[in-house]
C-alpha cells in the first residue's frame, strides 16, 4: 500500500512539473499575480495601471517592485482572474459564469464593440455555430482609437469591409495563451493572412503587435484573447516598405549600397529602427560621405539598426538589450508611451508590422563604434584628449585607411599644469598615446612593446585584474572603430627615459640610499637592463643615522645587502595594478616577503605608505617610502647593530639572537643569461647593406652589424629569461631630432586651460591661444 501511494505521488508530481514547465510566461505572470493577490481572497489578480492611462499589466517581479512601468509610476489593481467573478457578500472572485459561445463570450469580457459588429456583419450566426475558434477581440477603446476614416469605412461597408475585418481577428482552432509560442506565424479565417505571434518573457503576448489584455476565456465553440489594437492585414515585407516609402530613401540609398536591402526581404523576425531622412540629414558635414563611401562601414552602420528579433512596443515595459545584425549591442527601453534606443527617445513611429517584422521610425541615426573613425570613440570622459589631438595636428594624421591605437587619458588626468605646457612639448606627449598599428585587448601581453608615432617604445604590463601601459592602467570601456581601437587609462602615461641609479643619482632625496648602494656593489644591478621594482626610502627614514652607525652597516657588506635587497623584488609592479583592498605577496631578492596593497588609491607597503609610486625606470620602477624596509622574521644577532636599526625602524619589534649572522647574497641572482634567436630586422633601413644595428650589452659598449637572416647573440642581465616583442610599423625620428626641433621652433604656444564640471554635463572645449 505504502510503494503503490508513492508511486501514485511521484506521478502526480511529474505530471504536475511537466505542466509548469509546459505553461508559456503569460501564465506564469498570472500566477504570480494571484499570489500577490491571495489575501483579497480567491481567484483575485495584482495587476499595476500607468498612472494617466488606462493601460494595465500583469507584472513582472522587477516592475512590481519598482512601482513603475516604463518610467511611470504604476498603481496596484484588484480585479478578478480571467475567466472568474464575484459574487454579492463574498471575498473574492469564488464565480464562475457559464460557458457561452464566442459571440455570447464577447459580452462577458467587455468587448461590447466588437460583439456589436459580428452582429451588424452577419459573423454572429458563425460565432455561435459549431466550429473551434479562437478570436482575437478588439477592445471597446481599441475601436475608439482605430483611424477614423478606416472605421468609418469599416462600418459603412458591413457586409464585406467589417466580416473580412473580423475574419482577419480568427483563427480556425482554439489556441490558448499557452499554445502561442514566440514566432510563431498563424493563418487567419480571411484570405490566409498571417497573424504574426510573439510569447515575451515579461508575459507579454502580441498578435501582430497588438497585446493581449485579456487572455483565455474559454467558450464553448473556441476561446476569446482581448487585444488593445485593430489588426490590419499584413502583406509586404520590411524591404517592400522601404522600397516604397518616401521618407526612407536616404536609409534604402545606404541599405542598397551596403548589399543590406534584401535581407530584409527574406522570411524572418526582424525589428528595424529605420532612420528618416531629416535623421540622415542631421548628420555631421562630411560623416555621411565618409560612411557610404566605405562599404564595410556602410553595411556596419545599416546593420546596426537590425534586430535579428521582433520587439513590438507593447512588450516593452523596462530596458533590455538586444545584439544587432552588425554584432554589437542597444539598450530598447520605454518612457512612457515613448520608446528609448541607448536612452534617447527618438521613435517617431511605432509598430509598424510587416510579414517578416516590425518597423520603427526614428529621428536620429544610430552609428556603431565599427563604422567610426578611431579619434571618434572618444566618449564624454575623453574630451579633452580628443580636442587636443585635433587642435594640436595629430587627428589629420590618423588617416581612415590606416590602423591606429588610441591611448586616451580621462579627462581628469589632465592637470592645469600640463595644459599650461609648451604646445609643443603637449604635442610630444599625445604622440606618446598613438600606437601605430591596431592593438586590441585581447591582444595585449605581458612583455609587449608598442611604438607610437612619436618613436617611444612603451612596455605592456599584465596583472590579475588590470592591464597597464608605463605607469597608467586600462579602465572599462575600450572600443573598435573603423582604422583602430580606443583604449580608457587613469593618468597620462610617462614613457621612461632613465634607468633606476640615473633616477637616483638625479633626485637628492634619495642620496643617502644611495650611498649604502654603491657601499654594497649593487648599483650596477640598478644600471643594467632588466625587470625590477624597487621601494626606495628617502633620506628622511635614515634620520638619527650618524656617520659612525653609517661606517659600521657599511663594513657588514652582507648585513647591508640583506637590508638593501628587502627592497628589491623581480618584475615590475604598478601600483595601480593591484586590485583595490586585496594583499599582494611579493619575494624579494633578499628572500623576504613584502606585503603589497592600495587603499583608497594609495599603496601600502608591509602597511606603510608610499609617498609617491609608479616613478617608471627604463629598467623598473620606482616606489618612494618614507620609513626603511626590514624583515620581520630576519633576526639580528649584533648589538650595534641592534641598536642602529632600532634607531631607524620603529614600527615593527626587531628580533635578537645572539650571534646570529645574515646570509651571504651573491650576485647570482643578477647573472647573464645568453639567448640566441634568428630575428627579423624591425627598424628602418638606414643603408641597403645595413639592416640592424644591434648593441652587445657586456662589458664595454660594443656595437655589430647584423645582416636580415643571421643569428644574433643577445646579451640579458637579470633574472629568468624575458622575451620582448616589439610592435613597430616604419622607423620614427630619435630623441636628437626631437630636441632640434624644441630648440629652432617659435614662437611659444600655449594652451589655454579649461575646467570641465562634475559629471561631464557640459562638453568642454580645450582651445590653443597663440602668442
Amino acid at each position: 500500500m505504502k510503494i503503490f501511494f508513492l508511486f501514485t505521488f511521484s506521478t502526480f508530481l511529474l505530471s504536475a512539473f511537466e505542466q509548469a514547465t509546459a505553461s508559456a510566461h503569460y501564465d506564469k505572470i498570472l500566477t504570480h499575480s494571484r499570489i500577490r493577490a491571495r489575501d483579497q481572497g480567491p481567484n483575485v489578480c495584482a495587476l499595476q495601471q500607468v498612472m494617466g492611462t488606462k493601460k494595465k499589466y500583469f507584472s513582472t517581479c522587477r516592475n512590481w517592485y519598482q512601482g513603475a512601468i516604463c518610467g511611470k509610476k504604476a498603481t496596484v489593481l484588484y480585479e478578478c482572474c480571467p475567466g472568474y467573478m464575484k459574487m454579492d457578500g463574498t471575498r473574492g472572485c469564488p464565480a464562475v459564469a457559464p460557458i457561452d459561445h464566442v459571440y455570447g463570450t464577447l459580452g462577458i469580457v467587455g468587448a461590447t464593440s466588437t460583439q456589436q459588429y459580428s452582429d451588424i456583419s452577419k459573423l454572429r450566426e458563425e460565432i455561435e455555430g459549431r466550429g473551434s475558434f479562437t478570436f482575437f477581440a478588439p477592445s471597446n477603446e481599441a475601436w475608439e482609437q482605430l483611424n477614423s476614416e478606416i472605421h468609418r469605412n469599416l462600418v459603412d461597408n458591413v457586409n464585406i469591409e467589417l466580416y473580412n475585418a473580423l475574419h482577419h481577428h480568427m483563427v480556425n482552432k482554439r489556441m490558448l495563451t499557452k499554445d502561442l509560442k514566440n514566432g510563431m506565424t498563424l493563418v487567419s479565417m480571411y484570405n490566409d493572412q498571417k497573424l504574426l505571434i510573439n510569447h515575451y518573457p515579461n508575459g507579454v503576448v502580441t498578435v501582430n503587435c497588438a497585446r493581449i489584455i485579456h487572455g483565455n476565456q474559454i467558450a464553448t465553440n473556441g476561446v476569446v484573447h482581448v487585444i488593445d489594437r485593430v489588426l490590419t492585414a499584413v502583406g509586404n515585407t520590411i524591404q517592400d516598405f522601404i522600397e516604397v516609402e518616401d521618407d526612407l530613401s536616404s536609409l534604402r540609398a545606404a541599405a542598397i549600397t551596403s548589399d543590406v536591402l534584401d535581407i530584409l526581404g527574406r522570411p524572418g523576425h526582424y525589428t528595424l529602427f529605420a532612420p528618416t531622412n531629416e535623421a540622415f540629414e542631421r548628420l555631421p558635414r562630411g560623416v555621411l560621405e565618409r560612411i557610404m563611401g566605405d562599404k564595410v562601414a556602410s553595411e556596419a552602420l545599416v546593420k546596426f539598426h537590425i534586430l535579428n528579433t521582433l520587439q513590438c512596443s507593447e512588450a516593452i515595459t523596462g530596458g533590455a538589450v538586444y545584439e544587432t545584425l552588425e554584432g554589437n549591442t542597444v539598450e530598447v527601453g520605454c518612457d512612457g508611451e515613448s520608446l528609448t534606443v541607448n536612452g534617447v527617445k527618438m521613435v517617431k513611429r511605432k509598430d509598424i508590422v510587416t510579414s517578416n517584422g516590425v518597423i520603427h521610425l526614428i529621428d536620429e541615426v544610430l552609428i556603431p563604434d565599427s563604422a567610426k573613425q578611431v579619434i571618434e570613440l572618444g566618449g564624454a570622459q575623453q574630451t579633452t584628449f580628443t580636442d587636443l589631438v585635433a587642435q594640436l595636428g595629430l587627428a589629420s594624421s590618423l588617416r581612415p585607411e590606416g590602423q591606429y591605437t588610441l591611448l586616451a587619458p580621462l579627462n581628469g588626468a589632465f592637470s592645469d599644469d600640463t595644459l599650461r605646457m609648451d604646445q609643443r612639448l603637449l604635442k610630444t606627449i599625445l604622440q606618446n598615446h598613438i600606437i601605430k598599428v591596431k592593438v586590441g585587448l585581447n591582444e595585449l601581453y605581458n612583455g609587449q612593446e608598442l611604438e607610437t608615432i612619436g618613436g617611444k617604445l612603451l612596455r605592456v604590463f599584465v596583472y590579475r585584474t588590470a592591464v597597464c601601459i608605463e605607469n597608467s592602467c586600462m579602465v572599462r570601456g575600450s572600443k573598435e572603430g573603423r582604422n583602430g581601437f580606443i583604449h580608457i587609462f587613469r593618468q597620462i602615461i610617462n614613457p621612461a627615459e632613465k634607468t633606476l641609479h640615473e633616477m637616483l643619482r638625479n633626485d637628492k632625496r634619495f642620496s643617502v640610499f644611495l650611498s649604502l648602494v654603491k657601499a654594497a656593489d649593487l648599483d650596477d644591478v640598478l644600471s643594467r637592463p632588466g625587470e625590477w621594482t624597487l621601494f626606495v626610502p628617502t633620506n628622511d627614514a635614515f634620520k638619527g643615522l650618524t656617520d659612525d652607525d653609517k661606517d659600521i652597516l657599511i663594513r657588514d657588506k652582507n648585513a647591508l645587502r640583506n637590508i638593501l635587497l628587502y627592497h628589491l623584488t623581480q618584475g615590475v609592479f604598478i601600483g595601480s595594478g593591484f586590485e583595490p583592498g586585496v594583499t599582494n605577496i611579493l619575494k624579494t631578492i633578499q628572500g623576504g616577503k613584502l606585503y603589497l596593497k592600495t587603499v583608497n588609491d594609495t599603496l601600502l607597503v608591509n602597511e606603510l605608505k608610499s609617498r609617491e609610486s609608479d616613478l617608471m625606470a627604463t629598467n623598473g620602477v620606482i616606489h618612494v617610502i618614507d620609513k626603511l624596509l626590514y624583515p620581520a622574521d630576519l633576526p639580528v644577532g649584533n648589538d650595534q647593530l641592534l641598536t642602529i636599526l632600532k634607531k631607524l625602524i620603529k614600527y615593527i619589534q626587531i628580533k635578537f639572537v645572539r650571534d646570529s649572522t645574515f646570509k651571504e647574497i651573491p650576485l647570482t641572482f643578477y647573472k647573464i643569461n645568453i639567448i640566441e634567436s634568428n630575428v627579423q630586422p624591425i627598424i628602418r633601413k638606414e643603408d641597403p647593406s645595413i639592416t640592424q644595428l644591434t648593441k652587445l650589452i657586456e662589458g664595454e659598449p660594443e656595437f655589430k652589424i647584423v645582416r636580415e637572416g643571421e643569428t644574433i647573440t643577445k646579451v640579458i642581465h637579470g633574472g629568468p629569461e624575458i622575451k620582448y616583442t616589439r610592435i613597430t610599423a616604419g622607423g620614427s625620428d630619435n630623441e636628437e631630432k626631437l630636441k632640434k626641433l624644441l630648440e629652432e621652433e617659435a614662437p611659444v604656444r600655449r594652451v589655454q586651460p579649461t575646467r570641465r564640471t562634475q559629471g561631464g554635463a557640459a562638453r568642454r572645449r580645450t582651445r590653443l591661444a597663440y602668442s
